[in-house]
């Protein structure tokens, strides 16, 4: 009885903790929502939580549209976190595969150089990327950003999927060999669907760094043809006063489609966690 009395108490306790910081975390979405919608001279002259006397979002709207093209860097990012996502977490996959099923040679070698990947900061390969790119001609195009987002969510993939890949029962690997099937075809007809759940969380976890990289966006591209969103927001920088209202749209904006996937894929994302947890 004293116990689930305790058991009560705590479970309040760590409740209670978790509203508190839910409150806390909110705070700064409710300031961009509250300040994105004023006219920049109410921006100005008011107090940051003061609610808008009138809603300006056309006007902030328009101003954005004056400055930047969102539309461009919106496609240009979708692109790169679709197609630079799903490549690199199909190399991620392959790799895993050979890694821990097939019993490469000097397998546990070759995981850690992959993940070695994610030992050094980002920034010690811009200059080295940036210089290559210019010598084959990979600079400011699609491709080349499509690339780039795919080898460096590879170490990070791998290393999900292999811990995955690590509790699939063996047995079942040998049965269906024993039957005929070949290596890629248990790859494609078994283990990946079996995965489709580590897959989508890696997948969600991915596309939403590449979507709100603003780093690698900025190196390597120069031309709306080629720049990412986050790069393109980042074009209205010297905020004055009257420019915040406007950068505070901007960034609600690029956020939705990050937000709407996490809706989609918050099934898959939970079976992620339970899977690669255990």
């Amino acid at each position: 009885m004293v116990e689930a009395k305790h058991a009560g108490i705590g479970k309040w306790v760590i409740n209670g903790v978790l509203i508190i910081l839910a409150i806390i975390w909110i705070f700064p979405f409710l300031y961009v929502i509250v300040n994105a919608v004023k006219s920049s001279a109410e921006y100005s002259t008011g107090n940051f939580w003061d609610l808008p006397k009138s809603f300006s979002i056309s006007e902030n709207w328009q101003y954005l549209t004056q400055q930047i093209q969102l539309g461009s860097g919106f496609l240009n990012s979708m692109i790169y976190g679709a197609l630079g996502g799903a490549l690199g977490i199909i190399m991620a996959a392959l790799a895993a595969y050979a890694i821990e099923t097939l019993k490469i040679k000097h397998g546990l070698l070759w995981f850690f150089v992959i993940y070695s990947g994610t030992i050094f900061p980002f920034q010690v390969y811009l200059i080295p990327i940036f210089k290559a790119y210019n010598k084959v001609g990979l600079y400011d195009t699609r491709f080349g950003m499509i690339l780039i987002y795919a080898a460096l969510i590879i170490p990070f993939s791998v290393f999900v999927l292999r811990n995955f890949l690590m509790g699939v029962s063996k047995e079942m690997l040998e049965s269906a060999r024993i039957d005929g099937a070949s290596d890629f075809y248990i790859f494609r007809k078994i283990y990946m669907p079996m995965a489709r759940a580590p897959l989508a969380a890696v997948f969600l976890f991915q596309f939403t760094w590449i979507w709100s990289d603003l780093l690698f966006g900025m190196t390597l591209t120069k031309s709306e043809s080629a720049r990412p969103v986050m790069a393109s927001v980042s074009l209205l920088g010297g905020a004055t006063i009257q420019k915040v209202p406007p950068i505070l749209l901007a960034a609600i904006i690029v956020s939705i489609p990050t937000i709407i996937l996490f809706v989609l894929s918050h099934r898959n994302l939970e079976k992620g966690f339970i899977v690669t947890t255990k």
